[in-house]
């Protein structure tokens, strides 16, 4: 059952909760407003170096090979979108700033070590099994066991002799122990915290259940299922990555088979796994997390299968909500076949002839046929033809080899074992890739029945058996029409999403523009109003102040009738540059306009907001303002203004800013004023 909510908002009030903190909490800030403008997020987000490279790479990581390296802050942001950004900021906030802590059986580093693991590993499964995208999966990952650092956190002794207790029984164990300690286990605590936190439902439901497969209702194949046993598979593999050598094959073996829940035979997971190990290693660098350099998967597999039994793997103390029972072993299917005559199928494709093959053009055929001498001819014709082949013997694996090898047309025997083809054919329909597969299905019966039922669940021809060879070439030829036409198709879309994404990226960058003035690089009036509108709707739903500066360049006026309007803009650029560095990270500065300027400050009160003003005035008057063999001495009028009683929107409080810079340059420029702490002297 998911933790009460009640409790969970008295755990948010204690503060004691793992949270995001600096960049990370603007980056969460600005992001729930729908409407944040991409260049105001790049900003804060260059503001952490650190953060810009984890960004850039992950960026990397998902855009696919072949593609434009992504090298700016702004594309990563095209790339990525906000959800996966403000995730990120997440998830690497908590990495920097919960790296060690008082639970003393807590074992930090290898809790983010496996957590990074999981990072890669999700990341990796889902650009394979395309159910959520790459890099929101990848923050999945990292966050998945939040649960347990918040229990860390929050109940450090007590915690840590669960630890000392509990913890070699097992996840599922250890939950049991925490809902009698603390009324909540580490898993329910952990999905409502990504729910806190802004992450979807059904990634929450995932790290709800994915410690405890029992409890995973949903039907299989489904989106929640894959979702959730990914992240089973990704803790698999991140304990083995850091777990010993000597028990490093058991829990390869766990590993193998709570990969082939997801249809992930032997060498698909190695691959994985070994990509995977390649990734971690590098983000380990990134991050400053242990990561060491794991050896091949397939020889971990080799060990594997020379371990004793599931009963004797258990004595080790492997978690055992991670994977399958130790009696669960696949099942091998072996089908009889009649005899064949291999000489007579070897005359009748010779006979029928090579296949014409368009110039410029090799299409994919995968053939799926239980019967291997069957399967060899017409895979040595199609060859022959110069089609690239591949193969599959029973339904199982035709899926697999459907989605990695992504044929133009299936050659699918209708009586394949494990999967039959019409429950092969229906399951690839489903698939955005399966979609545009041409499938000629063989069946010993192709009567009018057979073929209704055939095109119903999504063939598209049928041929009898047993299989003329000259109809076969037939029938392929006039699937490779339709597959030419429908790549042709294809191409034209990717064209249009290219085009599309493109359009997207100058859209970005045209917005940027049209948001930013060219002479300092600031936010200009157009994007100051909008932001300052949503700052005060979030003082006003919080009830947190907001304060507002004008600032004025004293005599600009003279400065570009004595030098010239060159000079004049020189000098503004240098100014823009001082007054940058003094003011705070949250502090939102733009130029309204001509010598003007204006900076909103979110959640601070009017005496911090003149204390600001302060601070910038000083900066400029002490900054050296050169041009060309010209020194200039530059000073700044700044006016203040804060929310109260008075002040009913965003409007009057920049009426107020401005009458407050009216009296500071009344009382002689170069200096701060605030109307409101007058007012309130003049009534002291």
């Amino acid at each position: 059952m998911p933790i009460d909510l009640s409790q969970f908002e008295q755990l948010k009030t204690s503060g004691d909760l793992p949270s995001p903190k600096g960049v990370a909490l603007a980056i969460m800030r600005l992001t729930q407003h729908d409407d944040v403008s991409m260049a105001e997020l790049a900003r804060v987000i260059r503001t952490d170096p650190a953060f810009v490279g984890r960004l850039i790479k992950a960026a990397n990581g998902v855009i696919g090979y072949g593609r434009r390296p992504i090298a700016s802050v702004q594309d990563a942001l095209t790339v990525l979108g906000l959800p996966a950004v403000r995730a990120m900021a997440l998830g690497f906030s908590l990495l920097t700033n919960y790296r060690a802590g008082a639970c003393d059986a807590f074992d930090y580093g290898r809790f983010w070590s496996v957590s990074l693991a999981m990072a890669v590993t999700s990341q990796a499964l889902a650009l394979r099994t395309r159910v959520a995208a790459a890099d929101e999966s990848y923050c999945l990952g990292l966050l998945a066991r939040v649960g347990e650092l918040a229990l860390a956190t929050l109940h450090p002794q007590e915690y840590s002799k669960l630890i000392e207790q509990n913890g070699r029984d097992g996840p599922l164990a250890m939950m049991q122990a925490e809902r009698r300690a603390f009324a909540m286990s580490h898993a329910e605590l952990g999905s409502a915290m990504l729910a806190d936190w802004g992450l979807p439902k059904l990634f929450t439901d995932a790290v709800f259940q994915y410690e405890d497969p029992a409890t995973i209702a949903a039907p299989e194949g489904s989106r929640e299922y894959v979702i959730t046993q990914s992240l089973a598979t990704a803790r698999q593999l991140g304990e083995l990555c850091v777990a010993p050598d000597a028990q490093r094959p058991a829990h390869m073996k766990r590993l193998l088979i709570q990969g082939s829940r997801l249809s992930f035979d032997e060498p698909q997971m190695v691959t994985l796994c070994d990509h995977v190990a390649g990734e971690w290693v590098e983000w380990g660098a990134l991050l400053n997390i242990h990561a060491q350099k794991m050896p091949p998967f397939t020889h971990l597999s080799q060990a594997s299968q020379d371990e004793e039994d599931a009963a004797a793997e258990d004595a080790d103390g492997l978690p055992d909500g991670l994977g399958l029972d130790a009696n669960e072993v696949p099942a091998v299917v072996h089908v009889e076949t009649p005899a064949r005559d291999d000489a007579q199928i070897r005359a009748a494709f010779r006979a029928a002839g090579p296949l014409e093959q368009p110039a410029g053009s090799r299409l994919r055929v995968l053939v799926a046929e239980h019967d291997e001498g069957v399967r060899r001819q017409v895979m040595h014709v199609l060859l022959e033809a110069g089609f690239d082949v591949a193969e599959a013997r029973d339904g199982h694996l035709a899926a697999e080899a459907a989605l990695d090898f992504q044929p133009d047309i299936l050659v699918v025997d209708w009586a394949l074992p494990g999967m039959s083809g019409e429950e092969l054919v229906r399951t690839l329909r489903q698939t955005r890739i399966g979609r545009h597969i041409y499938v000629l299905a063989t069946a010993e019966r192709a009567d009018e029945s057979a073929q209704v039922a055939a095109l119903e669940a999504g063939v598209d021809d049928l041929l009898g058996r047993p299989i003329s060879a000259k109809l076969l070439i037939a029938r392929i030829r006039a699937g490779q029409r339709v597959s030419a036409l429908q790549r042709e198709i294809e191409n034209d879309r990717e064209e249009i999403r290219h085009f599309a994404a493109e359009l997207a990226v100058t859209n970005r960058r045209l917005q940027e523009v049209a948001l930013l003035d060219a002479l300092t690089g600031f936010p200009n009036r157009r994007f100051i109003a909008e932001r300052l509108q949503q700052e005060w709707s979030a003082s006003t739903r919080t009830q947190r102040p907001i304060s507002c500066l004008v600032i004025d360049v004293d005599q600009f006026r003279k400065v570009n009738d004595t030098y010239g309007n060159e000079v004049g803009d020189s000098v503004l650029r240098q100014i823009s540059v001082a007054m940058r560095q003094a003011i705070r990270s949250q502090d939102i500065i733009a130029r309204s306009g001509g010598d003007e300027f204006l900076v909103v400050c979110p959640d601070t009160p009017l005496e911090a907001a003149v204390a600001c003003g302060e601070r910038v005035r000083q900066a400029v008057e002490r900054a050296e303002i050169v041009s060309g063999m010209l020194h200039v001495q530059v000073t700044l009028s700044v006016g203040a203004a804060s929310r109260d009683g008075h002040v009913s929107d965003a409007d009057t409080l920049v009426r107020r800013s401005e009458q407050s810079l009216r009296l500071a340059k009344d009382g002689g420029r170069n200096r701060v004023a605030a109307t409101q702490l007058r007012n309130e002297a003049q009534r002291a």
